[in-house]
């Protein structure tokens, strides 16, 4: 990069600048930005600058060591003198605050690994960033038995990531208020971090049946377990910049060829607090479930192989209280499931 450069869009924004420790001098630029939709979120999701009426800010800035190892795993090439530019091709309204969320994961990554394997890891990186900001956004729970914290009660003095695959583990070093009110000395704790997740469970609430998926998972192989292959909900990632709605219906689409009439919040919950960083939010999803439609499903490109079942919501019952159900968050949308379904067909106006 040149001496200086002008920052423009998200780059140019307060919390950006924070990011990247720099100051710089507001200008102003003719025309106007468009399509830079996942500008932070994606690599060369840049907007374009259109000519037209109105001005663009900007912040010129001489770049620092920070700016340099991000403009490089973003795919960023200065354009005379502008960094923040691209092809401009996703419509719709940028998300600063994911964006600045991603850009601090990114510095945060150890300086011997390279932007490239950097880059090729922003998907799980933006699920990541964006899970944190619902936790930070999501309301007290477990009140009026559990007292409201505020946040000097945790004290995080160092958050390493030693491993970083499609998942990564955090290795943090931190202290916490006692209830006896004191604090405990500093302690190391582990997680591994996959981001938060939906589930859901198609019902026809007509035949009263649902659709249950079967797939190869890899922690029963790992336990040994004689069968590794589980009945489930569908299931899957939220993506970043994506709603926990959008997503449930995606994966509907992608692992059973399923659209869902409406979506009913479950149980959204930690499956295992103590050591996994993962948020799962339930659904119940209204369908049609016609005979024929279980078939086999799943994205090619990740190789997913996942064949449906029909069955009658009263035999998922009789499953999931005999342990034939291994997966939990199946197990327990089968058991809210029986408890609420007759609301929800009032709900539905089927009473």
């Amino acid at each position: 990069m040149s001496d200086t450069v002008l920052l423009v869009g998200i780059l140019a924004q307060p919390d950006m600048l924070d990011v990247f420790g720099l100051t710089g001098v507001p200008e102003s630029l003719p025309g106007g930005l468009t399509g830079g939709a996942r500008a932070g979120i994606d690599r060369d999701a840049w907007p374009r600058l259109a000519a037209g009426q109105g001005t663009v800010a900007a912040m010129r800035v001489v770049p620092n060591a920070a700016l340099v190892r991000y403009a490089a795993v973003m795919g960023l090439v200065a354009q005379d003198g502008i960094l923040g530019l691209g092809h401009g091709t996703a419509e719709g309204e940028p998300q600063p605050p994911l964006a600045t969320a991603v850009a601090r994961h990114i510095l945060a990554i150890p300086a011997d690994r390279s932007p490239d394997d950097i880059a090729a890891r922003l998907p799980m990186i933006g699920v990541v960033a964006a899970s944190e900001l619902r936790g930070a956004g999501s309301p007290h729970s477990g009140e009026p038995l559990v007292e409201r914290r505020m946040p000097g009660d945790v004290q995080i003095m160092s958050r390493d990531e030693t491993h970083s695959g499609f998942f990564s583990v955090q290795v943090c070093r931190l202290r916490h208020r006692t209830h006896a009110g004191g604090m405990t000395p500093i302690l190391r704790r582990e997680a591994l971090v996959s981001g938060d997740a939906v589930v859901l469970l198609p019902w026809d609430p007509v035949r009263d049946r649902v659709l249950l998926i079967e797939q190869l998972r890899i922690a029963p192989v790992v336990r040994a377990d004689r069968q590794p292959w589980l009945l489930e909900p569908i299931a899957g990632r939220v993506d970043a910049g994506e709603t926990v709605e959008d997503a449930a219906r995606r994966e509907a689409r992608e692992e059973a060829n399923l659209t869902v009439t409406r979506l009913f919040p479950a149980i959204h919950h930690y499956p295992s607090p103590g050591v996994l960083g993962e948020y799962l939010y339930l659904y119940v999803a209204s369908a049609e479930l016609p005979d024929g439609i279980e078939g086999v499903h799943g994205l090619e490109a990740e190789a997913e192989d996942i064949r449906g079942h029909l069955t009658s919501r009263a035999e998922l019952t009789r499953m999931a209280m005999s342990g034939q159900v291994k997966n939990g968050p199946l197990a327990m949308l089968a058991l809210w499931l029986e408890l609420r379904h007759t609301a929800l067909r009032a709900e539905l106006g089927m009473a």
